[in-house]
C-alpha cells in the first residue's frame, strides 16, 4: 500500500494497530508445512513478520523456536545442527536449549547472561507449523472452535499474496455491502457481535433471508430454504474462521445440511505484501462412504471460496484503505477496526 500517494489531498490516518505495518499483534502466525522440518533436515530459519527466527525439531519430535542470530557474532542458527533437543551454532559451536539459554561454550565454563536468545511458542495444526511472538501464549490455540482437531479432515489450498495489510482483507467476510455490489448476493443481513476480550476472539454472525428475484436465486432458495446464516470468528487479528451454511436445511424444512468451514491464516511478508493461506475443514466421517462425503464437502468449500476469491482480488490489489467516510451500513467494519485496535502489540512491533 503506497501511503505516500495523495498524501496531501487524502492523507492516511495511522491507527494504533489496525492497518499499521509497524505493529504486530500478539497471535498465531503461520510459518510453513510441518513436513519441511524432518529428521534429515530438522532446522530452518524463516523471516516471520520482520523477525528472523530459527525453528528446529528435537529428538523428541517437538519443534522449538528462537531468535535466529547467535548472540556471539550473529551467525544464523538456521545453518546450525540439532543435538538432542538443543541447537548448536555452526560457527563457534555455542549450544542453546529450547528456552534460548546457552548451555555450552567449547573450552569455557562460565557463561554470561547475555549469551541467550528469546524463545517463542510453537504449535502444529492442520499440517502447518505456527509461531507466537511470546514464549507463553496463554490459553490461545490454533483451533477452529466447534471442531475437534483430532476428529477433523482438512484440505490445504494454494496460498496467495495480497498487496495490502491483512487486517484489511479480513474485513471481507463482514462487509455486507460488497456482497451485493461485487458478488451480486442481494441478501439483507442482520448483525450480531460477540467478543471475549480475554481470549482475543470476536464473532460476527450475519443472518438474512435469501432473495428470489432471479432464476438462480429461486433455485438456491428452493433447495436451501429462505433463511441463510454465516459467522466470522477472528483470533487475535491473525486468523479468520468462516462458517457457512449454518442451520440450513434441505428444502428449508428437511434434513440439516453440513456446514462449510474455512480458516484464513495471515502473515505479513514485507511492507505492502501479505501471505494468505486458506485451509478447508470438515468433520471426519467413518467408513468408505463417510470419507467420500467428507471429500465432497471439502470440494464444495473450495468451490465456494474460489468463486469469491477472484472477484475480491480486483479490489485488494488496487486499494489504499482509508476509512474516512464509513456509513451506518459499515457498522461491522467499524466494530472490527475497534476490536483490532484493542489487541496487545507483540515484542515484534517496531517502537517509535
Amino acid at each position: 500500500m503506497r501511503t505516500d500517494l495523495n498524501s496531501t489531498t487524502q492523507p492516511v490516518k495511522k491507527m494504533a494497530i489496525f492497518n499499521n505495518w509497524d505493529v504486530i499483534a500478539n497471535g498465531w502466525y503461520i510459518v510453513c508445512p510441518s513436513s519441511e522440518l524432518t529428521r534429515r533436515n530438522p532446522v530452518r530459519s524463516f523471516t516471520i513478520c520482520g523477525q528472523r527466527i530459527v525453528f528446529f525439531r528435537g529428538a523428541d519430535r517437538k519443534v522449538r523456536a528462537l531468535d535466529a542470530y547467535c548472540p556471539h557474532m550473529g551467525t544464523d542458527l538456521g545453518v546450525g545442527k540439532v543435538v538432542g533437543n538443543e541447537i548448536r551454532c555452526f560457527f563457534h559451536h555455542w549450544k542453546f536449549n529450547g528456552e534460548g539459554a546457552c548451555v555450552d561454550i567449547p573450552g569455557q565454563s562460565a557463561i554470561s547472561e547475555k549469551a541467550r536468545l528469546r524463545s517463542y511458542a510453537t504449535d502444529e495444526r492442520y499440517g502447518f507449523l505456527w509461531v507466537h511472538p511470546e514464549a507463553i501464549p496463554g490459553e490461545t490455540r490454533v483451533d477452529y472452535v466447534g471442531l475437534n482437531p483430532g476428529d477433523t479432515k482438512y484440505y490445504v489450498a494454494k496460498s496467495y499474496e495480497r498487496s495490502c495489510h491483512h487486517h484489511v482483507t479480513m474485513i471481507n467476510g463482514i462487509d455486507v455491502q460488497h456482497l451485493k455490489t461485487v458478488h451480486r448476493l442481494d441478501v439483507d443481513m442482520q448483525l450480531e457481535v460477540s467478543e471475549n476480550p480475554y481470549s482475543g476472539m470476536i464473532d460476527f454472525s450475519l443472518k438474512g433471508e435469501l432473495p428470489s428475484h432471479t432464476v438462480p436465486e429461486k433455485i438456491v432458495r428452493f433447495f436451501l430454504g429462505k433463511n441463510y446464516e454465516y459467522t466470522m470468528r477472528y483470533h487475535d487479528g491473525s486468523l479468520g474462521c468462516l462458517t457457512m451454511m449454518k442451520g440450513v436445511k434441505l428444502f428449508g424444512n428437511g434434513r440439516l445440511l453440513p456446514e462449510l468451514h474455512m480458516i484464513f491464516a495471515y502473515r505479513p511478508l514485507r511492507a505492502g505484501k501479505i501471505l494468505v493461506q486458506p485451509i478447508y475443514l470438515t468433520k471426519k466421517r467413518e467408513g468408505f462412504f463417510g470419507g467420500i462425503r467428507s471429500q465432497i464437502i471439502l470440494g464444495l468449500t473450495h468451490l465456494a471460496f474460489k468463486r469469491l476469491q477472484g472477484e475480491d482480488g480486483k479490489v485488494y490489489e488496487n486499494m489504499r484503505f482509508n476509512p474516512n467516510a464509513l456509513q451506518p451500513g459499515d457498522a461491522p467494519v467499524a466494530k472490527f477496526i475497534a476490536y483490532i485496535n484493542r489487541l496487545k502489540p507483540s515484542p515484534w512491533s517496531l517502537r517509535e
